[in-house]
């Protein structure tokens, strides 16, 4: 069966700079979802057979194919541009480079990339940084014979002997776990399979706990617990989740006293736990799930603390005896604020570190456990981002944490908790000539309808003018309750340079303002995550940094159905837009249960099984509402192996606004056949995938150099 027909149209319209072609255009073939009293033709609802190998899994291939073929001859005048882009972006990257060693039982850690080099090698040294190095994996030469290569770390056994690490050669996200014996050097014959690649070492040293996938929904459902030297098929079962809208895992305590299991979904959450010394345990229940409540519980040596949302929406922290965890027995240890959301707990043996939001932005709190004396981290600047780093021993005074903002490399700081004494250790050097003098940061506030505030950090450089006239590139995501930070990007300053101004839209659905930030883009709130983003793009226009017809949007993933609610809503804001891997046929997905993460999300987007959830869902899913009229021009992309957002529902909705639109701009869907949900697993290479997009706006703002 032909997956193809022809177009005797261009599909390029008059937009200079883009080659002409003849769009592909895929088959139809009847397909009626009938459900509530809802009956709704979905002609390309055939795309789902490919990894069924059903009868039309060859089209789907063929169509695929076909539209790559065609973005390869409209993007085929922008090939010097994207040479250019691709070589000055990866000119910036210091090629062999060292991340920052850290200490962990002994040890110094720290991985290196080489001249040409796609991957890392990861090494260590005993007890000083003037000792021999010892080379663990050397992931480019892992790599060789492979076009995918997810290499997801390692961890060491308690004894420093061994070391379990994980591999994903199709970038679906399934792990098998191998154990190498770092002595001398020898691959175990025994393998985990079909797992989400972390592994966690009891304190026996030969004891490892895991977690199995469902094959087909990749759901994670069993913890599993393997001892070195017996068959993998006699590994026990310690944990099975039953409820298929919580995600599960297992790790170890920072002070290496227990073993957790956690087990939560986005409104409720259950920990379990044993002591890392007796692996062959019975886990026992920290606190039965209770409706609506969130904890995670973090071990002290003599005491456990809770971060949960039990009475307190943006979070507080409750104290336990070690042998007295229930609910009953949670007393208050730092109380909730209406106006702080607390983010995170990073433990020490004698402080106690606090990761706070407030008014959108990130602080660190330190807290000594002895005095109770309390003090925040200084960042000093308007809009950034920081984090913890990397933070694995407990017994120690210093606090890694890492930096950037949107004029600022990612840095990596040591901060003294006793001393107050703050060191830089690294700041990603960008080659080239950067200067962070150069370029200018803001943080604004756009007015969204309802009267809601909604933050904008925004960067460009010194001497772009602000009176309309400046391309702008606008980013959102809003979904999860994740957070977009202000961050560094040295590919960025390919568009910086070009006279773009880059905007971040802190959009509701996100958690910047708070947990409160979060309920009110969701479920049946969620179509304010997607007026929050016009209201932004308005607010820009009417400030003068930019104008409709230099306004670009962008957004991945959830992103990606942010970009598609929105050029259904408004499609005349934007010159164009990329929606990369983007999450668009919402009811279709969420209605089968067999795709990868379906039930984990009945939180997040509802479950349209339920009349008012359907509704509301095909109020605002993109697939649904592709209507006959015109649309900006759109760039989008996926992976064929994606397990996050499955290749068929950008490929289903490409298809749909081909055969729907009215205007003769430019559509093209890029299909990566040999990656998944985050693209290329090699550091160059996925520098052609940005330079692609970049040269897709450059073009439509008529700049070829």
């Amino acid at each position: 069966m032909a997956c193809v027909s022809v177009l005797t149209s261009c599909g390029t319209g008059n937009q200079t700079g883009f080659g002409k072609a003849t769009a592909p255009v895929a088959m139809q073939k009847e397909h009626t979802r009938d459900i509530h009293g809802d009956r709704v033709s979905d002609p390309y609802y055939w795309m789902y057979d490919y990894f069924g190998n059903g009868p039309d899994s060859t089209a789907v291939i063929g169509y695929l194919t076909a539209e790559n073929a065609y973005l390869d001859t409209v993007m085929a005048g922008t090939a010097a541009l994207q040479e250019k882009l691709y070589n000055e972006i990866r000119g910036r990257i210091k090629e062999a480079d060292e991340t920052v060693p850290y200490f962990r039982n002994g040890y110094y850690y720290y991985s290196r990339t080489e001249e040409g080099k796609e991957y890392r090698k990861h090494f260590r040294k005993k007890g000083s940084m003037e000792a021999p190095e010892e080379l663990l994996f050397d992931v480019d030469q892992m790599a060789e014979g492979y076009s995918y290569y997810g290499f997801g770390g390692f961890s060491v056994s308690p004894d420093n002997r061994l070391a379990a690490y994980a591999v994903d050669t199709v970038s679906r996200r399934q792990y098998t776990i191998y154990i190498k014996d770092l002595e001398s050097g020898e691959i175990l014959s025994e393998t985990l399979s079909n797992t989400t690649g972390s592994a966690t070492w009891a304190n026996d040293n030969k004891t490892l706990f895991y977690t199995l996938k469902n094959p087909v929904t990749l759901l994670t459902e069993k913890i599993m617990r393997h001892e070195l030297g017996t068959p993998v098929a006699a590994d026990a079962l310690v944990y099975e989740e039953k409820d298929h809208t919580n995600y599960i895992g297992a790790y170890k305590s920072k002070n290496q006293k227990y073993i957790f299991i956690y087990s939560g979904a986005t409104t409720s959450s259950e920990m379990f736990y044993i002591s890392a010394d007796d692996p062959k345990a019975t886990f026992r229940s920290f606190q039965p799930r209770m409706k609506d409540v969130l904890y995670d519980v973090t071990a002290l040596d003599d005491k456990f603390l809770i971060q949960t949302n039990m009475d307190a929406i943006n979070f507080r922290i409750m104290t336990c005896p070690p042998d007295q965890t229930g609910v009953e027995n949670w007393t208050e240890y730092i109380p909730h604020r209406e106006d702080v959301l607390i983010e995170y707990l990073t433990e020490f043996k004698d402080y106690l570190v606090i990761g706070e939001r407030k008014e959108g932005l990130l602080q660190m709190r330190i807290l000594d456990l002895k005095t109770h004396n309390e003090h925040y981290l200084d960042f000093g600047e308007s809009t950034y981002t920081a984090y913890p780093a990397t933070n694995v021993e407990y017994d120690t005074n210093e606090l890694r944490y890492g930096y950037t903002s949107l004029t600022t490399p990612s840095s990596t700081y040591a901060y003294d908790m006793a001393t107050h004494e703050k060191t830089l250790l690294k700041q990603v050097e960008i080659l080239g000539g950067f200067n962070p003098a150069d370029y200018q940061s803001e943080r604004i506030y756009a007015t969204a309808r309802g009267g809601t505030p909604v933050p904008v950090s925004l960067v460009y450089k010194k001497g772009t003018k602000l009176n309309g006239s400046a391309p702008l590139f606008l980013y959102g995501y809003g979904s999860y309750g994740n957070s977009i930070d202000a961050y560094f990007s040295s590919a960025r300053l390919s568009l910086l340079n070009r006279g773009f101004i880059y905007a971040i839209a802190h959009i509701r659905g996100g958690q910047e303002m708070g947990r409160q930030w979060y309920e009110e883009g969701k479920l049946q709130k969620k179509m304010n995550t997607f007026t929050d983003f016009i209201d932004c793009a308005e607010f820009l226009i009417a400030e003068k940094y930019t104008s409709k017809d230099h306004l670009y949007a962008g957004g991945g993933s959830a992103g990606g159905l942010l970009i598609g609610a929105v050029v259904n809503l408004r499609p005349d804001l934007w010159n164009g837009v990329v929606a990369d891997v983007p999450f668009v046929d919402v009811i279709n997905t969420m209605l089968d249960e067999d795709i990868p993460l379906t039930t984990n999300e009945y939180d997040e987007w509802g479950n349209p099984n339920d009349e008012e959830a359907y509704w509301y869902m095909k109020s605002y899913s993109p697939y649904e509402n592709v209507e006959a009229k015109d649309y900006p021009n759109m760039l989008v992309t996926t992976g064929l192996h994606d397990s996050q957002v499955q290749y068929f529902e950008p490929a289903k909705w490409v298809a749909k606004l081909r055969a729907t639109k009215t205007d003769d701009n430019i559509l093209l869907l890029k299909t990566n056949m040999e990656a998944g949900h985050g693209g290329s697993s090699g550091r160059f290479d996925s520098i052609r995938e940005i330079a692609l997009e970049y040269a897709f706006f450059l073009t439509l703002e008529h700049i070829d150099k």
